[in-house]
């Protein structure tokens, strides 16, 4: 297995607030909405959309998103490539949060239903 450690530091490091527009532009581009957006967010991480902005505004790093986030139970359900790695076999865990995120961005923006993203009965 490649080593991975200064990829994973450079995630750890990234600021959520530097990703945040991307995540936006691109499903917007595809028909959907940022409140959608907002609400995957919310499934994955817990965080309503006043803790949200917050965030966004403070600037923190992905390391400390995900840090202060309530990470969903059903989160492992996330499965699948990106950026060329199966999510469920990412072993950090950090990176594998972050993953699950652009998973669940790029199936919204793909058009995927709301019931199936947020991985629902």
């Amino acid at each position: 297995m490649k080593d991975t450690s200064k990829h994973d530091e450079r995630i750890a490091k990234m600021l959520f607030a530097s990703v945040y527009p991307h995540y936006v532009t691109k499903v917007e581009k595809k028909g959907r909405t940022k409140e959608e957006l907002h609400q995957v967010i919310e499934w994955l991480t817990a965080y309503n959309e006043e803790t949200l902005q917050e965030l966004l505004e403070a600037r923190v790093t992905f390391e400390t998103f995900f840090e202060k986030a309530t990470l969903n139970p059903n989160a492992h359900l996330v499965k699948g490539v990106i950026c060329g790695y199966r999510v469920e076999e990412i072993e950090n865990s950090l990176t594998q949060q972050v993953r699950y995120l652009d998973k669940l961005v790029d199936e919204l923006a793909r058009g995927r239903k709301m019931e199936k993203i947020l991985r629902e009965p």
